[in-house]
Order: structure tokens, then C-alpha cells, then sequence
């Protein structure tokens, strides 16, 4: 019989790659929490018409696991979270105590080509701050990103955060007379500048309507990464990051561009610098019209999401994660035979009240094998009733690492246990 294969795409988590999904979870979990945001979640099945409110064509139509319910209805699995953020606030809009602080991580899908660094299930952490419109709130925003990052042992050496304003380059366009019509393929034509090889991006530029003097201007700006003191908003931004002791986490880099359509003030993207994939670890900026396409009153915000593929891949590449503990209890109790085998029980039963993690074999073997098993499982004690323990009220510990073992009371067994385990 052939074996069943997984769904293009998925993954699936071992408990080593569970071990890496969680740790990355713990990592954003504790970052958001020592901001004071919220955590919540959405439903993960939508119906289409939200996103096609709040998405563009290609998310809706190329890249969503779309079907039909049993009830005739055109649902999907969401492939973003902002549009049910919308409309959650949206029905609670005059209930909410604002600012309103909110994160979540989980997980995903959308229907796009797999490769490293992408797949079509994925877990996403989202963080947004709404009802506050200033540089200092998007700074907050943007410390949270980078103390998760020093959380991770991501030093600035390793990851940066790029930083650009879009009212700024929108002033530099007007400079440059770019009329409106023409600003989103000048976006799209920034964003493809690391992408493409400058003679074939110079004639990209002059293709979308471009002269020859205002791919000059753009090239200029693009190339002035002191731009930043012309705005009094990101002035004022990276004041809020240098008290916030993040600064060295940021740059200003007037080829960050984001969505045009989307976001209207700060932008923001995380890069890893040295590392293998040039896809970023996370995104995201200030944006003024969340609501609007749901039924809410306009609600200033600034937020980012970041995927757990990509920063997966650079913890590893970079030997960033701790060492793997395949088993949550570090004390095993052996079964010496089958008449001790409740005595076991009852003793693992007895220091799990105390409060330890204690994991019992699953049936009598010799001794070794048990402890062989210990041993691969990273386990640190080892505790075995004999008849001579049981009949006596002891029971022998072992200390794994070096073999030591001592007799003790079936009473001072737990603490004998934590004192080896903070040893």
C-alpha cells in the first residue's frame, strides 16, 4: 500500500520542529506582553467578502484556499489577520478602552508557489497599536520588533530594522512633479530596485512614464539616506527609539516603500544582514483607513506581522536556538518487575503532587535498557523501588549524569531530586 502524502505545501511538527514553533512563540509572546498588549485571536475561516473589501485582487483570487460551504456559502482560510482585526474593532468600536493594544500568533494559508523561506501554511505573529496617531507610538511598535529580536540573540550586526515615511516620499515626489497616477508603479518600481540590474530598472523606470530627469531625481533620493532630518515625523521617531534603547536596531532607508494603497506614514521593514534569505523577517507601518471598509469611524494604527518560516530558518542558520529536550520530564521512575509496577504508579504519582515533571516506564525491563532510555531522552534522575525499597519505605535516586546513586526516604525523594536538578 502506497503511503498517503501530506498536502503540498503544510508542514508538519515534529516534536523538534514543535520545539522551534514554540520557542518562537514564547519569544513574541514575551516581547508583547512587557508592552502591555492584549492578546486575541480571530476566527480562521472567514467568508471571501472580507477580504475582498480589504485585500487586493490577487490575495482574493490567486492566493486564498477558497470553497464553498455545505450551506452555499464562498468561505476561505484566512491568509491575513488585519481584515478581522477591522472588523472586530469595528463592532466594538464605542466599547474599547484606546489605546487599543493587541498581538496574536497563529496560523495561516495561502495558495503561492512553496520555497525556502515560504510555504502555503504558515504561523504569523500580529501586533497593532490603534487610536494613537504619532511617531512615538510607531516607535513603540518598532522596539517591540527589535526587542524581540535581542530576545533571540539577534544582534543588530546580524538584524536591522529599515525605516521610511510615506508622506515623506510623497513630498519628494511632488518635488519631482510624479502626478498621482503614476505614484503606485514608482512604488512598485523602488521595491524592484534591489531585485533588478540597474540598466533593466533605468528602463522599467522610462516604460511607466519616467523622464529621464525624474529617474535622476528618484535615483537621488534613493541613494540619500539622510532624507530622514527632513521630516519632523521621523525626527521625532528616532528620538522615541533612543530612549526607547533601540536606535542601534534602525535605519532610515528611502527604498522601503510598503503598500501604497495600505499604509500612510511610517513603514518599516526587519532584514536578516548576513544570512541566506533576503526575504524579511518582518513588516509593517501607520496606516489611517483600517476601518473604513467595514462599517467603522476612520481609526488611526500602526502595527507588523511577522511569519514563523523565515525567522525559523535564520535561529537555525544561525545556531540561535536552544538545545532540543525531547521530553518535558527530566525524572524517570523505572518498573523493577511486575509486582512493583503499581509501586511505581504511586511513587510517580507522589512526586507529581510535589510538583515535578516525572515520566514511568512503560513496562518491566532490566534496568539498563530503562536507563539507556533515560539517557536518550536527556533525562537528568532516575528513581527505582526494589523490594528491598519498598519493603523498607526508600527509594534509590541516580543522578544520570555521573551515575551517582543514594538510597533515601520515600518522604525526601522529591527533594532530592530538586536539589540534583538545580545542581
Amino acid at each position: 500500500m502506497s503511503k498517503v502524502k501530506t498536502v503540498k505545501g503544510t508542514r508538519e511538527f515534529y516534536p523538534e520542529q514543535m520545539f522551534l514553533r514554540n520557542f518562537i512563540f514564547d519569544k513574541v509572546r514575551a516581547a508583547s506582553q512587557m508592552f502591555g498588549y492584549q492578546e486575541w485571536d480571530g476566527p480562521f475561516i472567514e467568508t471571501i467578502d472580507l477580504y475582498a473589501a480589504k485585500s487586493g485582487e490577487e490575495l482574493v483570487k490567486k492566493q486564498s484556499f477558497t470553497f464553498e460551504d455545505r450551506g452555499g456559502e464562498l468561505v476561505t482560510l484566512r491568509p491575513e489577520l488585519t481584515p478581522s482585526l477591522a472588523r472586530m474593532i469595528a463592532e466594538k468600536q464605542n466599547e474599547l478602552t484606546y489605546p487599543v493594544r493587541w498581538w496574536s500568533f497563529g496560523p495561516f494559508w495561502r495558495y503561492e508557489q512553496p520555497q525556502k523561506g515560504r510555504s502555503r501554511e504558515f504561523f504569523q505573529w500580529n501586533i497593532d497599536m490603534l487610536g494613537v496617531n504619532s511617531p512615538e507610538a510607531d516607535a513603540e511598535l518598532i522596539a517591540v520588533g527589535a526587542t524581540f529580536l535581542r530576545s533571540v540573540g539577534l544582534s543588530p550586526e546580524r538584524a536591522l530594522i529599515y525605516v521610511n515615511n510615506r508622506r515623506l516620499m510623497d513630498s519628494e515626489f511632488d518635488a519631482l512633479g510624479i502626478s498621482q497616477e503614476k505614484r503606485l508603479d514608482v512604488s512598485n518600481l523602488v521595491d524592484r530596485r534591489t531585485k533588478m540590474e540597474s540598466t533593466k530598472w533605468d528602463a522599467y523606470g522610462l516604460e511607466i512614464g519616467l523622464s529621464q530627469t525624474q529617474l535622476a531625481g528618484l535615483k537621488d533620493i534613493l541613494g540619500n539616506f539622510d532624507l530622514w532630518k527632513k521630516s519632523d515625523e521621523l525626527t521625532r521617531l528616532f528620538a522615541a527609539l533612543e530612549v526607547l534603547g533601540v536606535k542601534d536596531y534602525v535605519k532610515f532607508d528611502p527604498n522601503i516603500m510598503r503598500g501604497l494603497l495600505y499604509y500612510t506614514g511610517t513603514v518599516f521593514e526587519a532584514f536578516d544582514t548576513s544570512g541566506s534569505l533576503k526575504r524579511a523577517i518582518f513588516g509593517g507601518g501607520r496606516y489611517d483607513n483600517l476601518l473604513a471598509d467595514v462599517g467603522g469611524q476612520p481609526l488611526s494604527g500602526v502595527g507588523f506581522a511577522m511569519g514563523d518560516v523565515v525567522i525559523g530558518i535564520i535561529l537555525q542558520e544561525a545556531g540561535l536556538l536552544p538545545e532540543f529536550e525531547p521530553s518535558p520530564a527530566q525524572v524517570l521512575v523505572t518498573v523493577f518487575n511486575e509486582s512493583l509496577w503499581l509501586e511505581s504508579y504511586r511513587l510517580a504519582a507522589e512526586l507529581r503532587i510535589n510538583g515535578l515533571n516525572v515520566l514511568v516506564f512503560p513496562e518491566p525491563a532490566k534496568l539498563p535498557k530503562q536507563f539507556k532510555f533515560a539517557d536518550k531522552m536527556k533525562m537528568k534522575v532516575a528513581v527505582t523501588v526494589g523490594p528491598d525499597e519498598a519493603e523498607k519505605g526508600l527509594a534509590a535516586v541516580k543522578n544520570l549524569s555521573n551515575g551517582n546513586q543514594i538510597i533515601v526516604k520515600r518522604e525526601a525523594v522529591a527533594n532530592e531530586i530538586r536539589k540534583l536538578l538545580e545542581a
